[in-house]
């Protein structure tokens, strides 16, 4: 029975997220496995084996269980952000030569960074939103960025999750406050154009029958913008099917698995789009989306008809040799 590890957790705010998406998974495993949960933190990792809390070695992927050292056979990395959502942790079993269930490190790293994410799907014809990199936040005045990206804006921290630091700029004088906000989560802010439409999302995952996409949905938040309160807290509505017509569906599909194939996608992924006069721009790649139970791929996978124990089956009888 091969052990596997569904490393929680990590750096960032999004800490009891991952533990939540982490525990869905665990809780809705396939049978013939023997998973667990490992919580990393920047001081240790930790086992979780029937709620006992076990010292796990990172540098072996090692644990003690019934007296014997164990060494993991794979890994599922579910932290939203630093060190999991950005490719080091993947980085690190390469080197050890453990197979993992994710994207691989580049991937990871690529996707997770919005600016570079985005520049790259745009060499290849893929709309995205007007943008501006900040390596600090004196590198562009407010009256150029708004000369150049308008009002409203969006500002983000690039090289972070999703949820934290990101603002809606409707004001010039909200600029200076926006940015210190990204700034705090992240080393570079991605400052992007606003995209007026119809917010969607679609789902998707490799399998030993090819790419498959879960059902389009449709988000309509109750704040500005699809912001922390509105993932998790329940200021959103999340409609599945989205309410947009069958050419739209059928182009947000195909540049969903062009995405997919493009960055060498692996397990599950989410893109994130916003339908402008029925052209879909992509707002964000998300390799690591979010799996509580009351997250959007879970409920896409609800209304699709399939279990979240049989997904998993998919993903790990192409991934995994048992």
């Amino acid at each position: 029975m091969k052990h596997i590890a569904i490393l929680c957790g990590g750096f960032s705010s999004e800490f009891e997220i991952s533990k939540k998406s982490a525990t869905t998974i665990l809780n809705n495993f396939p049978a013939g496995y023997f998973p667990f949960l490992v919580e990393v933190t920047k001081k240790s990792w930790t086992a979780i084996i029937s709620e006992e809390r076990i010292a796990y070695n990172p540098w072996e992927q090692s644990y003690e269980f019934e007296g014997k050292k164990r060494i993991i056979d794979a890994a599922i990395i579910y932290i939203h952000g630093n060190p999991g959502e950005n490719g080091k942790i993947q980085a690190m079993l390469e080197m050890q030569e453990i197979p993992y269930i994710n994207s691989g490190s580049l991937a990871s790293e690529l996707s997770f960074d919005k600016w570079y994410c985005n520049q790259f799907l745009k060499g290849f014809d893929i709309p995205v939103a007007n943008s501006l990199l900040l390596l600090n936040p004196t590198d562009f005045s407010t009256d150029e960025i708004i000369d150049t990206l308008g009002l409203p804006c969006f500002v983000k921290p690039s090289d972070s999750g999703s949820s934290y630091g990101i603002s809606k700029v409707n004001q010039q004088e909200e600029l200076q406050a926006a940015l210190s906000k990204a700034f705090e989560e992240g080393k570079t802010v991605v400052i992007e154009s606003f995209l007026k439409g119809t917010e969607v999302t679609c789902g998707a995952y490799n399998t030993k029958e090819g790419i498959k996409t879960l059902p389009i949905t449709e988000i309509v938040s109750e704040n500005d913008f699809f912001d922390f309160e509105a993932k998790y807290l329940g200021k959103s509505e999340e409609i599945i099917p989205a309410r947009i017509s069958e050419i739209e569906e059928i182009r947000i599909n195909e540049i969903t698995i062009k995405i997919y194939k493009l960055l060498k996608l692996r397990s599950i992924a989410r893109i994130d789009f916003m339908l402008v006069n029925n052209i879909p721009h992509v707002i964000e790649v998300n390799t690591t989306p979010g799996f509580s139970e009351a997250s959007i791929v879970p409920r896409m996978l609800a209304h699709q008809g399939k279990s979240i124990q049989e997904f998993w089956e998919e993903i790990l009888d192409l991934e995994l040799i048992k």
